[in-house]
């Protein structure tokens, strides 16, 4: 017959001490009566969480008006087809969270150099369209020779 090896642990080797904090002056630690745990009232914990709420709302308010003036800039600049194709970064902002000018110039640029089809397409000379000074009517004949 084969015995089994017991694993029975002692699972309580020393009395479990009670750790409670220690007197700052003197070190040793407080009874445990002593001992109130910090409690708030639910009131003043809902306005804690109330105002902390309103700060978050506030916070991504001022995230989106960011976003929008550094889009508004880069329309400014007149350089892209699409503002809104500048991802906004707040590396763009300035110590205030005001769009820094020369930042927001030097980001569009850097973007139009890696993606030039976001550049603004502009017509450049003659495009063929309006009035011409130089062109006198004098008929359907002479229109259809000019055309060919």
């Amino acid at each position: 017959m084969t015995e089994t090896a017991s694993t029975d642990v002692d699972t309580d080797p020393a009395p479990a001490q009670d750790y409670a904090p220690a007197n700052p002056a003197t070190g040793a630690s407080a009874p445990d009566d002593a001992v109130e745990p910090e409690t708030f009232d639910r009131e003043y914990v809902q306005k804690l969480r109330d105002e902390a709420a309103g700060h978050r709302v506030k916070a991504k308010r001022a995230d989106g008006l960011a976003a929008a003036l550094v889009t508004a800039q880069a329309a400014l600049t007149g350089r892209m087809a699409d503002p809104t194709d500048l991802p906004y970064d707040d590396e763009l902002l300035d110590d205030d969270g005001v769009p820094d000018e020369a930042k927001v110039q030097a980001a569009v640029e850097d973007l139009l150099r890696r993606k030039p089809h976001l550049a603004a397409r502009r017509p450049r000379g003659d495009v063929g369209q309006g009035a011409r000074p130089e062109v006198v009517e004098e008929g359907l004949a002479s229109l259809l020779r000019r055309g060919a």
